[in-house]
């Protein structure tokens, strides 16, 4: 599998200002200096808790910001400095799915026209060929021909999710980016649109890059999965690798988290301590480290984390206070 969409080094910092001039005086980084690749047909999930940056990097990915540092790579082509026309071909193999279905739609436009934007334009078809189109993708996501004709607020969540993925879908793209598509929903919900992402990957050979806050959801769609904590990886490997050997204190303690659904079992938890560091003003070295308070934290100061593969597919950040390499 060959490479679909490659960041590198990608930084995304926010300007603060203050005074009375408004001045900047600092910058929230989000996104501090992330690498990593998509190949096609493949799931990659990327997790971590709120604010974190894992939106923000997808958002930088398929370029709606602007990157402060680094590289974008799409298909073999550069579109990190792309201008909005340039992007236009871009945009026709790469599309999102957003966390809150309700706020994604236009509440004042129908159905129809809501997944028939996308063909609007980018100039695809005639109005019949688009229309045709339209009730392809409502039947393929489950929903009724009918529903073309009603709007965002007369449906379900769980629905105008599905809405969402037909919107997506219209373009037929290689790459979809999925923001947390099922943290809004109802857990007898979210399996629905788990199972209907993966038979779309399978009938259409897309590639995702799954964005959650929960390892079990990603650990039932993804190949590859990516760790995150304040704007940086912590781990990156294969899906079995992380929950069967995972190498970082952070991965370990995300993993010791995820519910049980056997009320008899006692299960460990690695409870973190502290609070979150500021992206505003992050720790030096190992800001998990630094966050909880370990002894050997200072070791980290003036390291080099970039990643170190200690495994074949399996990086991690060498950090004497995080792992036992």
């Amino acid at each position: 599998m060959k490479p679909l969409l490659t960041v590198e080094n990608l930084k995304m910092h926010f300007p603060v200002k203050g005074g009375v001039f408004l001045r900047p005086v600092g910058a929230c980084k989000a996104v501090d200096g992330v690498s990593l690749t998509v190949h096609e047909g493949e799931t990659v999930g990327l997790v971590g808790e709120s604010g974190c940056g894992k939106s923000t990097l997808a958002k930088a990915a398929a370029r709606l910001l602007d990157p402060t540092e680094g590289k974008v790579t799409f298909d073999g082509r550069d579109i990190t400095h792309l201008g909005r026309r340039s992007l236009d071909p871009v945009r026709r193999e790469m599309q999102m799915i957003f966390q809150d279905p309700a706020e994604s739609l236009n509440p004042r436009h129908s159905v129809r026209d809501i997944i028939e934007e996308p063909l609007i334009v980018q100039k695809r078809g005639t109005r019949a060929e688009r229309g045709k189109r339209v009730a392809e993708l409502l039947e393929r996501v489950g929903l009724n021909e009918s529903a073309g004709e009603r709007y965002p607020f007369e449906f379900s969540g769980g629905q105008r999710q599905r809405i969402g993925i037909a919107r997506a879908l219209a373009l037929n793209p290689k790459l979809i980016l999925c923001d947390e598509p099922v943290s809004a929903l109802d857990v007898s919900v979210q399996s629905q649109v788990l199972n209907l992402l993966m038979e779309l990957q399978r009938d259409f050979g897309l590639a995702y890059l799954f964005i959650a806050h929960d390892l079990a959801v990603v650990k039932h769609v993804s190949d590859r999965v990516a760790i995150m904590y304040l704007g940086k990886v912590m781990e990156l490997a294969d899906a079995d690798a992380i929950y069967q050997n995972p190498r970082h204190a952070y991965t370990k303690a995300l993993i010791s988290a995820i519910p049980i659904a056997d009320p008899s079992s006692k299960p460990t938890r690695d409870l973190l301590e502290g609070d979150v560091p500021s992206p505003i003003n992050p720790p030096p070295g190992c800001a998990f480290g630094h966050r909880m308070k370990h002894p050997e934290w200072e070791k980290s100061v003036g390291m080099d984390l970039s990643l170190k593969e200690v495994a074949p597919g399996h990086w991690v950040q060498p950090c004497p206070c995080c792992t036992d390499l």
